[in-house]
């Protein structure tokens, strides 16, 4: 079995439907797709297989010209997939005639001198004429429609028979782990500061992720797979169309995340929004970092730390158990100590306690403050176990539970935490009635 897992590339002008067919490839809705010219900025990387042989399966933007700095990184990123891919696949749309930048495409896919696949794209608009096609000077032609599902069996089996045999193997002890905030908090310089590669996009504009961008690595031993996700911005502040489905992707990043790290502006604390994010996370149940970016664009000095931490803390007091961390992905302060983090948080999330261990605290507890309740109901907690859970979650049995004080459900928290202190992780107690 080979050891380097093949990697093929889709390649095209903007608006052709690479995005389309790379879903459809996938099997899976991963890319965003839009009518809108554009929508696929950072090179998106997913696995996929053709014949029980895995490959890396490479989304890029649109071929244009380059008008300005941040579309010539968007350029260099789709030169660069050519360049490392074994497998090209040049896409164009059937219902148009040969652009300009349809033979761009074609030349520079061909420069490459990697093997070259044409899909024409969107067959089911148009009769493709394959012998009007080969004028673009490639042999393997395919007409191809990924909304209709057509075309698609006959390239997945030429990719079988060309691609060498490999497996991607993804141990279920990967470490997933998002990127959140608003938009323009630093999280793809972050991103890239942690992959120690160009793998984002990184530009001084709002909203250049829209896609969540992935990369793995690997820390003391550990696989961490890294998310970079769109900006979330307050609900009115949302565009419709493309940006609105950026920002479910973001919080569908959450869903699929062990660990989120939630990036706020070293200038500009104290944002409602980020408290807002950061509630989302813990219902969730995810594991949580705080991290103050761009620290090293403030004036500062000795005592700016200490003062800005505790005001930091008490916006964020619902959180207690969230590390708080200043970083800067300029001059590199704390990056390291992020991954540090993750690896604690996540031993943190595995915590298993015996039955007997939990009743033995639970009667503890209680004994030292009996729960006063509501109503003339004296609420009584016999006994709890932990459900099997990626994170601590615990039912506790009793009778009148539902008359138990939300100041006694925190106090139950801070005595659990000082036990097993259960850094950077939600917990979860559900009260349940004995009968």
């Amino acid at each position: 079995m080979n050891n380097k897992v093949p990697i093929v590339a889709i390649v095209g002008r903007a608006n052709v439907g690479k995005s389309s067919l790379f879903n459809a490839i996938i099997g899976r809705r991963e890319a965003i797709t839009s009518s809108e010219a554009g929508t696929t900025r950072d090179s998106l990387t997913a696995k996929a297989s053709a014949g029980g042989k895995d490959f890396w399966l490479v989304d890029t933007a649109g071929l244009k010209s380059a008008e300005d700095e941040f579309e010539l990184t968007i350029q260099e990123q789709i030169s660069e997939a050519a360049a490392a891919a074994d497998i090209i696949l040049a896409v164009t749309e059937a219902d148009t005639s040969i652009t300009d930048e349809d033979r761009r495409v074609a030349t520079m896919a061909l420069k490459s001198r990697k093997p070259v696949v044409l899909l024409v794209n969107k067959a089911d608009k148009a009769a493709v004429d394959t012998d009007e096609w080969r004028r673009l000077g490639v042999k393997e032609i395919f007409a191809t429609s990924a909304t209709q599902k057509t075309g698609l069996d006959g390239l997945m089996a030429y990719l079988a028979g060309e691609l060498p045999p490999a497996r991607i193997r993804r141990s279920s002890e990967v470490i997933k782990v998002s990127l959140l905030g608003r938009p323009n908090v630093g999280k793809s310089s972050l991103f890239n500061a942690l992959a120690r590669k160009q793998q984002a996009i990184v530009a001084d504009r709002a909203g250049t992720t829209r896609d969540v961008n992935r990369a793995a690595i690997r820390f003391e031993g550990r696989e961490i797979e890294l998310m970079d996700t769109a900006g979330i911005r307050r609900s009115g502040k949302i565009e419709r169309g493309v940006e609105q489905f950026s920002v479910l992707r973001a919080l569908a990043a959450v869903e699929e995340s062990d660990i989120c790290l939630l990036l706020m502006d070293a200038n500009e604390l104290n944002v409602q929004l980020d408290q807002k994010i950061a509630g989302l996370i813990k219902e969730a149940g995810r594991g949580l970092i705080l991290v103050v970016s761009k620290w090293d664009s403030v004036d500062k000095d000795a005592f700016t730390h200490d003062q800005l931490s505790p005001q930091i803390a008490a916006n964020f007091d619902f959180v207690p158990w969230a590390p708080l961390i200043f970083t800067s992905s300029e001059t590199g302060q704390n990056v390291a100590k992020i991954f540090e983090l993750v690896v604690e948080i996540h031993e943190q999330r595995q915590l298993r306690v015996k039955t007997s261990e939990l009743n033995h605290w639970l009667r503890q507890v209680v004994n030292d403050h009996p729960p006063a309740g509501l109503k003339n109901r004296q609420p009584k907690l016999n006994y709890m176990v932990q459900e099997e859970n990626e994170f601590p979650n615990f039912k506790v049995f009793g009778a009148h539970t539902k008359f138990l004080h939300w100041s006694y459900k925190r106090y139950m928290e801070r005595k659990f935490r000082e036990q097993w202190p259960l850094t950077g992780t939600p917990l979860k107690f559900w009260f349940i009635e004995k009968h």
